[in-house]
């Protein structure tokens, strides 16, 4: 993203989804119609892919939360596995790693009982082996992340956060939430 209005309303959404569009305007300086137009430039280039409300799982009976690390028995097939557990509802995201695993699932259960059930119905739709990691507590999760300045050809300064300090590749450098 180029320009610096639209990484200002991205940015301000990410924070607050519901945002007015008034509010947006306010903050960026333009016509509600001009921020109006934006966003929905933004939704059509696919930055902004939806909106979404965040919903407390435990009040909606799924308290336990787990990450269950995929490992296929027949590595030939390994690239199915996203698609042969696409329609268990428990699973909330599928990843694909690199290490010893091939795959990383966040699932969502009412219970030891129903998890030990999920990981069973895993192991038998995609013919892998599975390592889970209950969790005990979030601290935070969905967080919205800085926009750095866009990178311009060579020679040009780096990327730079909203602080104005140039990101590295190591995450511990990288700005905490706010």
């Amino acid at each position: 993203m180029d320009d610096e209005t639209d990484r200002r309303i991205a940015a301000a959404l990410m924070t607050d989804g519901r945002s007015t569009l008034r509010t947006l305007a306010d903050l960026t300086g333009l016509s509600v119609s001009a921020v109006q137009a934006r966003v929905r430039r933004l939704e059509a280039d696919g930055i902004i892919r939806g909106y979404e409300a965040q919903v407390d799982p435990a009040t909606i009976g799924l308290p336990l939360a787990a990450f269950v690390a995929v490992t296929p028995l027949d590595p030939a097939h390994e690239y199915d596995i996203p698609e042969l557990l696409a329609e268990l509802t428990e699973v909330e995201s599928c990843h694909s790693v690199a290490g010893e695993d091939s795959f990383i699932l966040f699932v969502r259960t009412g219970g030891p009982t129903e998890l030990e059930t999920l990981i069973r119905d895993i192991r038998r739709r995609a013919n892998v082996s599975t390592r889970t990691t209950v969790v005990l507590q979030t601290f935070y999760e969905r967080r919205a992340h800085p926009i750095p300045e866009p990178c311009g050809p060579r020679g040009s300064p780096p990327r730079r956060w909203p602080d104005g300090r140039v990101p590295d590749r190591r995450p511990s450098t990288w700005p905490r939430g706010r």
